[in-house]
């Protein structure tokens, strides 16, 4: 088969599996989570094959503890999560009206004390401008609450949304239960499928991409679960309102660069500039917790955890999980890590290829 036929033969299944990723996106969730799960397990069932476990032991006790850590989650943490989540929601546009009225005050008052002299040389009423400041930004936050309130409200309004959780939390760890038993199986009957001429480009392609998608899964999945820990509890003891709920939300959205901690930052400030007000010593310590989480984030274990080679630019991987989420949802998101990584390698070593051709080195008769 020629070089053309290959790649219309290869194209064309790429194009029919996006296609049917797209169509069964709505079932897919609990098998592409399964797959991921199957993939940060697999390295842990070989450790402990190699400690003398079968594989099917190694895998039972990965999923027993698995199970039990999923239950205290669900009975432990679910109700507190819960009930914050749903106090944060109904208490959201009280604490927007009282941050509008203390930021208008505000305002008002610096424009009355230190701007009427340069307003009214300039031809304007200070009394009028801070009432247009004041409606604007009135105008501004409420639109902004309104668009939170209604998204966070979404998060667990419906039956299909909670259909999707349970079916979620029960089906996935059956899947993963039989993918890890057969995980290597799977990986040799893909191997061999592989044309000979070609395996040692693809083993070297899917080598890169098995290093990116390692490095920042694995890592970054730790990173997250110290800083939603670090966040919630931190805030918790401060005394902070909905500070587990803050903190938690802000360790699971921090997987995507700089969206956890800017939510972090966010909401704690809003909560404690609310909360404590006239006292700012809340703000200070809601800050201090942020911003200390983000100091050891940053310079202690994205560095020893996720390192530098991961290959994923913060750009590319906010794009990909905005571009997929679109197309297909919770699942997109799932799937937009390693897409995104395999793509990162494949477009590196594309590259590659051709820096190495005559394409590339042959200068032409033209050209010195």
């Amino acid at each position: 088969m020629r070089m053309e036929l290959q790649i219309a033969f290869w194209l064309l299944m790429l194009i029919l599996f996006g296609f049917a990723c797209f169509l069964f996106s709505g079932v897919l969730a609990p098998f592409v989570a399964s797959l991921a799960l199957g993939y940060v397990l697999d390295p842990v069932v070989t450790r402990m094959q190699r400690m003398g476990l079968s594989r099917l032991a190694a895998t039972l006790v990965i999923l027993f503890v698995f199970l039990v850590l999923l239950v205290i989650l669900f009975f432990g943490l679910g109700p507190i999560l819960g009930r914050q989540l749903v106090g944060f929601v109904e208490s959201l546009p009280d604490y927007v009206n009282k941050l509008q009225a203390l930021i208008s005050d505000e305002l008002a008052g610096l424009l009355q004390s230190y701007g009427g002299e340069w307003l009214k040389k300039l031809g304007f009423d200070a009394p009028s401008t801070a009432d247009g400041l004041q409606k604007s930004l009135g105008n501004f936050i409420g639109q902004g609450a309104q668009y939170l309130g209604n998204f966070l409200k979404s998060l667990w309004s419906g039956g299909t949304a909670l259909v999707g959780i349970i079916a979620l939390a029960v089906v996935t760890p059956v899947v993963t239960f039989y993918l890890l038993i057969s995980w290597p199986e799977m990986v040799a009957t893909i191997r061999s499928l592989i044309p000979p001429r070609y395996r040692p480009t693809v083993l070297e392609i899917s080598g890169e991409i098995d290093r990116a998608l390692a490095g920042f899964l694995r890592g970054q999945s730790i990173v997250c679960l110290f800083l939603g820990v670090w966040y919630g509890v931190g805030l918790t003891l401060i005394g902070l309102n909905f500070g587990f709920f803050i903190g938690l939300s802000a360790g699971f959205l921090s997987f995507i660069p700089y969206v956890g901690s800017t939510t972090a930052l966010v909401f704690s400030v809003i909560v404690a500039l609310v909360q404590g007000w006239p006292n700012l010593g809340l703000l200070g310590l809601a800050i201090l917790v942020v911003e200390s989480g983000q100091f050891l984030e940053g310079n202690v274990l994205s560095p020893k955890l996720v390192g530098g080679s991961v290959g994923l630019h913060p750009v590319w991987l906010i794009f990909a999980l905005f571009a997929f989420g679109s197309l297909m949802g919770f699942t997109g998101m799932i799937l937009a890590v390693p897409l995104a990584a395999a793509i990162g390698v494949l477009i590196r070593f594309a590259i590659k290829r051709y820096k190495q051709s005559a394409l590339f080195h042959d200068l032409g008769p033209d050209v010195a």
